[in-house]
């Protein structure tokens, strides 16, 4: 069975769309979840340091409250005391009780009370509240409960006390007193801090209602606890022993069937554990929402794409099928054409064009059949109309030989043979025939530069005869570069415009006319220049741009005098030439004939300072 057009438009449209919102939805889904999660981890461990970080600053401040009362000499001198000796017993615990644990609640607010106990059994004891001693303390059985906290090396100890005052009331900072004569411990000191003082530290990590924040010491026990909590002093204690190991732990573990998020920081100054719990739907609340919204706008987005497919399925298949049927008319020989029921979309204009296809068929046959023919014929005239201009453009350029040059030429030889019987005329003959005959050659298109130098050297003599002087030319050409190639009758023109025109005042000693030479990667280049008066940046200007346009007009009108077929052929175009000499546009576009537009004359010039010609050709053997 054939598929229909509409049908799998429908259908990428359906899958397209399905895919779309399939990976939107689920890729957004994920990556929310994932960098929620972690924002609210990351938070918790934030808050969890915060408070670790506080609470242990806090602390820290009644470790340094202790180090000043061990140092006291009181406090060390009651360690060492007769226990006997009960004016002495007195007279220690006025001192201590007034001088030192007076000035500490003072310094020290949160201090509930100060305990110090000998080895000896007697202590002194003071809270915050009176500077009596408890009647019903027991010394001896607080020492031994306190050393059992204090680790073996003497370093302090900061641990929960169980007192009648409820669990968790105080919590207890204690170390080991020297004597004042011995080293070694005789005794500890104790000091207790209210909790009130530090629940405004662990409050900051409230979390929102569902959230727990509980401390628990090294053994398991709970230290600080909310007075809301959802989790049982069961849980607590089974969290504590579970989240062990590193400085800080993250768990997810089932608290009454509910999954919860534990994290859990151990200070490694006070061997507490920092818990937040937060139950995993509160944390994934806002990935849910998304989840929801995203399913919602992708269920309506799917109904709204889906019918816009189908209108847009059926707009498209409608005018093809039409197409289609009149197709088949065509084949059976019926030219019939189709309604367009005015549209003026890319369909209406398919429909109009097959209209206007069937019935101009035969008339284009015929004419693309024309077309051909006259096409073939347009270019094969084309290329022998191009192919006999530019031989035309050839020899007409060959042809401008300045007969004024030739006239004043023959004009001094005339004199010279009247007036003196010389070699001179000899000479000048002999140049003059050597410049005819290379002048008049017209089956070289291409010559070797010292054949140009040599054709410039015949030219020198006439003009040195001519001028009446000893000017000679400066030629730096490598010898290397003497038999590269180059376009004939293109350096003489450029000596000859120096000498017209960069001397208005005549030829001094410091002038001179230099011919070089010098080839780049691709391009071999020869230079004509000259030291002489130069041109005005107008002047350069007008020049560069003859150039540029090639000299088409003066060539154009050579061209078609060359091509009259009334007699006037090539003295006609002599005679046009003629008008503007040789010259540098003839130069130029000799150059570009032979070698192609990529090349030809390129000049330089600074008033006063002097011209330079660059002719650049193709580098060749």
């Amino acid at each position: 069975m054939r598929k229909s057009l509409f049908g799998q438009i429908y259908l990428y449209f359906t899958v397209v769309i399905l895919l779309s919102i399939l990976g939107v939805g689920v890729v957004s889904y994920m990556q929310s979840s994932r960098a929620l999660d972690d924002q609210v981890e990351r938070y918790i461990s934030q808050l969890i340091r915060h408070s670790t970080s506080q609470t242990e600053s806090y602390l820290r401040r009644y470790e340094l409250a202790s180090d000043s009362l061990l140092s006291e000499d009181a406090v060390k001198q009651f360690m060492e005391m007769d226990p006997e000796d009960s004016y002495r017993f007195y007279e220690l615990t006025q001192t201590i009780q007034k001088n030192l644990f007076r000035k500490t609640f003072i310094a020290y607010p949160s201090v509930h009370s100060i305990t110090v106990i000998g080895d000896h059994g007697k202590a002194v004891i003071d809270d915050n509240q009176n500077w009596a001693t408890y009647t019903n303390f027991d010394p001896e059985q607080t020492l031994a409960y306190v050393n059992a906290k204090v680790p073996p090396d003497g370093k302090i100890a900061i641990f929960r006390n169980d007192d009648e005052k409820g669990r968790g009331a105080t919590i207890t900072i204690a170390r080991r007193i020297r004597g004042f004569v011995s080293y070694q411990p005789k005794g500890i000191l104790a000091m207790e801090i209210k909790t009130e003082q530090l629940a405004p530290l662990w409050d900051m990590a409230d979390l929102g209602p569902s959230a727990t924040f509980f401390i628990a010491d090294e053994s398991g026990r709970i230290i600080y606890e909310p007075s809301s909590s959802r989790l049982t002093d069961a849980d607590m204690v089974a969290v504590a022993s579970r989240l062990t190991g590193g400085t800080e732990r993250s768990e997810i573990i089932p608290i009454g069937g509910e999954p919860t998020l534990f994290v859990a920081r151990e200070s490694a100054y006070l061997k507490w554990k920092m818990i937040v719990s937060l139950p995993v739907d509160e944390l994934r609340r806002p990935v849910d929402s998304i989840r929801t919204t995203t399913w919602a706008v992708g269920l309506a987005t799917l109904l709204i794409a889906l019918l816009l497919a189908y209108r847009f399925g059926r707009t498209i298949t409608r005018p093809i099928r039409s197409v289609m049927e009149g197709m088949r008319e065509t084949e059976k020989g019926n030219w019939s054409r189709l309604e367009d029921h005015g549209r003026d979309d890319e369909l209406g204009g398919l429909i109009h064009r097959y209209n206007l296809m069937v019935s101009r068929l035969s008339e284009m046959i015929d004419l693309v059949y024309d077309a051909e023919l006259k096409q073939q014929k347009s270019e094969l005239e084309l290329q022998r109309s191009r192919f006999e201009r530019q031989q035309a453009e050839f020899q007409a350029l060959q042809l401008q030989i300045n007969p004024h040059f030739l006239y004043n030429t023959l004009e001094t030889i005339n004199c010279y043979a009247i007036v003196q019987d010389s070699d001179e005329i000899s000479e000048i003959v002999e140049a003059m025939a050597f410049m005819l005959r290379y002048s008049v050659q017209t089956h070289l298109e291409e010559i070797t530069l010292v054949n140009e130098l040599n054709h410039v050297r015949n030219y020198m003599v006439i003009m040195r005869h001519r001028l009446g002087n000893g000017f000679e030319l400066d030629v730096a050409v490598p010898p290397s570069l003497l038999l590269r190639h180059m376009v004939r009758l293109t350096m003489q023109p450029l000596v000859e415009n120096a000498l017209q025109h960069a001397f208005r005042d005549g030829m001094e000693p410091h002038h001179y006319i230099r011919i070089d030479a010098a080839e780049t990667a691709d391009e071999f280049r020869v230079y004509v220049e000259d030291n002489g008066v130069g041109m005005t940046p107008e002047k350069l200007a007008a020049l560069r741009s003859k150039l540029a346009e090639d000299a088409a007009e003066a060539e154009a009108a050579a061209t078609a005098a060359l091509d009259r077929p009334d007699g006037g052929g090539p003295a006609a175009a002599r005679t046009i030439l003629r008008r503007g000499g040789i010259g540098i546009v003839n130069v130029h576009r000799r150059i570009r004939m032979v070698y192609g537009e990529g090349y030809g004359l390129a000049i330089d010039s600074e008033e006063g300072r002097g011209t330079r010609f660059t002719m650049r050709m193709p580098r060749r053997g």
